[in-house]
């Protein structure tokens, strides 16, 4: 193909350079195989369904590359069409179902998603919604219970706990005087978690034990959790609501359709049964 390939590519420039711009549409012939012509059009179309990558390329090598790949399938589509079998026949109308289909998805898919769509989807969501409530706690992890107790009693002494977390605490927020920010209801062990729903804001809790040892939990905070505003989330739910639309359309076409599902017995094993397609 090396030869063949540079005379296509040389080929196609000049026919570009010859024609005038205006006199170029989809209708404009680049190559021909078999009597079948490659146009203008052939090649914008396959390049409107190329991956992203090779949209970066440059417009040249771009083009060059379309027009030899579609010249080269097509001749091996000729020379598969000489000899077309069950498969191949079976095999192109799932691919042209599959193609069309696929195109309807991406029409539907780019409806327009108004502001009030988004609006009623949001309260829909929000609205209502009980507000989470947060915690901001503080701990001393130690790995003995009895050690746990010592700690309680020094800061009943008037201990610091910032400063006794940053001197025995084990875990790795102890250089942080044992401080773990804020953090909803899921995020920490259910231990830990229920000792510090138990506690009211400032107090400090009896040792509770973890996977990871023996705890001297503090909760320094507690506020309840804003819900998300509606450009938080807008891209969630235009996503949401697009795929809405593309089932909605894909139900109603369906729908509409005349469809007859025909009374036979199948063994559905046979839909493995390849050689089905040879005879």
């Amino acid at each position: 193909m090396g030869k063949f390939s540079t005379l296509l590519r040389a080929t196609g420039l000049a026919v570009s350079v010859a024609m005038p711009a205006a006199a170029q549409d989809a209708s404009t012939v680049l190559a021909t195989v078999n009597g079948k012509d490659i146009t203008l059009g052939h090649v914008i179309a396959l390049q409107d369904n190329l991956p992203d990558q090779y949209q970066q390329l440059e417009d040249d090598v771009l083009y060059n590359g379309i027009l030899e790949q579609l010249v080269q399938q097509t001749a091996l589509a000729d020379e598969m069409a000489k000899d077309m079998t069950l498969a191949l026949e079976l095999g192109l109308e799932n691919e042209r179902g599959a193609f069309l289909s696929s195109e309807f998805i991406a029409q539907a898919g780019t409806a327009e998603i108004s502001e009030d769509a988004l609006q009623a989807a949001y309260d829909a969501r929000f609205a209502n919604v009980e507000p989470e409530q947060e915690f901001n706690a503080s701990h001393i992890l130690v790995e003995e219970e009895d050690t746990a107790k010592e700690i309680v009693q020094m800061l009943a002494d008037g201990a610091d706990f910032a400063t006794l977390a940053k001197e025995k605490s084990t875990g790795p927020s102890g250089p942080r005087g044992g401080e773990l920010g804020w953090f909803g209801t899921g995020q920490m062990v259910p231990e830990f978690e229920q000792a510090v729903i138990g506690l009211e804001d400032g107090a400090i809790s009896e040792p509770v034990q973890t996977q990871f040892g023996w705890h001297v939990v503090k909760r320094n905070d507690s506020r309840n959790k804003a819900a998300p505003t509606l450009d938080d989330v807008r891209g969630e739910l235009e996503s949401e609501l697009k795929s809405k639309a593309v089932d909605d359309a894909m139900a109603q076409v369906t729908e509409a359709a005349d469809i007859t599902y025909v009374e036979v017995e199948i063994d559905p094993a046979l839909i493995r049964n390849v050689e089905l397609l040879s005879k």
